[in-house]
């Protein structure tokens, strides 16, 4: 049976403790933001030549209909763009009221990490001039595009389409990570990897839908993953005092 401090992982009797907060090497922090340095080069060259992201988006594109047939289908609406979303945010809601009753600082911590990184995404979104491509003169609507870092061109629509806003519900669940890396780092990297899966999913959902480019997406978990580690780096090394994990 657990106890108050443990949490049963599976059927199989598998449980991990749930210890207060820790801190990480700085050698991790190096490697992660070494790690999102390269991928924003990436991201940029992809954003900017824009040729993937044309060509998966062109796939759902109907030139006939000059537009995209599965923009408001219900199907993929209800269980892409609502019911996995809302059951991210259960999720991250019932984590911290649990945290909060047991007064489990890791989980809650865990908890407000999955809804920072939404929050930074929706603040960039709304500053963002790009526009979603079915609002885009190439795919039936009247907006002008641009590539990343380019002018801003008379035309451009009404903006708020980048970074990819529906997929940060997938990336958040990427938090889980700091939650068992200290116990279980095989565990806490299934989660990173499950939470990228998911959130690369629910964006290509969005995709098909012509509601974003793929690029918009990867940008989404960027944004995301960098929002969850300065979060994490700032809290543990304010909270806790003991050496740092390797």
């Amino acid at each position: 049976m657990a106890t108050q401090d443990n949490i049963p992982l599976s059927d199989k009797g598998l449980v991990i403790k749930i210890n207060p907060l820790y801190r990480l090497s700085v050698r991790f922090y190096l490697y992660q933001f070494a790690s999102l340095a390269m991928l924003a080069v990436i991201f940029t060259w992809l954003s900017r030549n824009e040729g993937l992201d044309r060509l998966l988006t062109g796939y759902w594109y109907d030139a006939a209909s000059h537009g995209f047939p599965l923009q408001k289908n219900h199907l993929l609406d209800l269980l892409n763009h609502r019911l996995l979303k809302d059951i991210v945010i259960a999720g991250g809601a019932i984590a911290l009221i649990y945290g909060l009753i047991r007064r489990q600082p890791r989980l809650i911590t865990v908890a407000v990490l999955f809804g920072l990184g939404a929050l930074t995404v929706g603040i960039l979104k709304a500053t963002s001039h790009h526009s979603c491509p079915w609002d885009l003169l190439e795919y039936g609507g009247k907006a002008v595009s641009y590539p990343l870092f380019g002018q801003v061109p008379a035309g451009s629509g009404p903006g708020r389409c980048f970074p990819g806003g529906h997929a940060t519900s997938g990336f958040a669940v990427m938090a889980l990570f700091f939650l068992f890396y200290r116990e279980r780092p095989a565990l806490a990297w299934c989660c990173l990897a499950g939470g990228i899966a998911l959130g690369l999913i629910m964006g290509y959902g969005q995709v098909m839908r012509g509601a974003h480019f793929f690029s918009h997406n990867l940008w989404a978990g960027w944004w995301v993953w960098l929002t969850q580690l300065v979060m994490y780096g700032i809290v543990s090394t304010w909270t806790v005092k003991e050496p740092k994990s390797l």
